[in-house]
């Protein structure tokens, strides 16, 4: 990956997913996952936000899901971040929450947990109604989800409509702190405090 990203072909990966067959793709998609991890700039410059965001509504699951890691990786800088607000993807992530495979919606739990973050994303992401969606996941059954949604349940807990929206349901977010996973009680446990803080 690192090799890829030195010799600047990055760009040129984003641009074949518009043009390849949905087989090569997936291994695009695979690949850009690797490569996103050892640097996101040359994506992010090639225009991959609006690309990987076509990408999120494809009918084959597994675009749907590398697509949404994909997505998830160039989120984790500030620069990702910014480019996904601008290009307006966090509705569709919203949308996506509700999608039948588990991966898609722990991948899109964890763009989202990146995202709201920011300032601009956390009201981008409220604006998009997705408190009531993450807490339905807060009880799914795969922990990676109810992990990635308390995460951005938490950062969405401070603003202060995002609080005054969650202490309405924060005995759905305690239910956590009896979780089988070590990680989501602890995440749970950070929500809960961040949720019930008084200045």
């Amino acid at each position: 990956a690192a090799a890829l990203v030195e010799a600047g072909l990055v760009s040129q990966l984003v641009r074949k997913l518009e043009s390849e067959l949905d087989e090569i793709q997936e291994v695009i998609l695979d690949t850009l996952h690797f490569c996103l991890q050892a640097d996101a700039s040359q994506a992010l410059g090639a225009g991959a936000v609006a690309i990987l965001k076509t990408k999120l509504s494809h009918t084959l699951v597994s675009i749907r899901r590398k697509a949404a890691c994909a997505l998830m990786e160039i989120c984790v800088p500030l620069e990702g971040k910014e480019s996904v607000c601008r290009a307006e993807v966090i509705p569709l992530l919203v949308q996506l929450l509700d999608d039948g495979d588990a991966e898609v919606r722990a991948n899109v739990a964890g763009a989202l947990m990146y995202i709201t973050i920011t300032t601009q994303g956390k009201y981008a992401a409220l604006h998009s109604g997705v408190i009531p969606k993450l807490l339905t996941l807060v009880k799914d059954s795969q922990s990676k989800i109810r992990l990635n949604c308390l995460k951005a349940l938490t950062t969405l807990a401070e603003t202060p409509e995002g609080r005054k929206l969650l202490l309405q349901d924060v005995s759905l977010i305690e239910g956590c702190l009896e979780d089988s996973s070590e990680a989501v009680r602890r995440a749970a446990s950070i929500a809960v405090n961040v949720i019930q803080w008084k200045p």
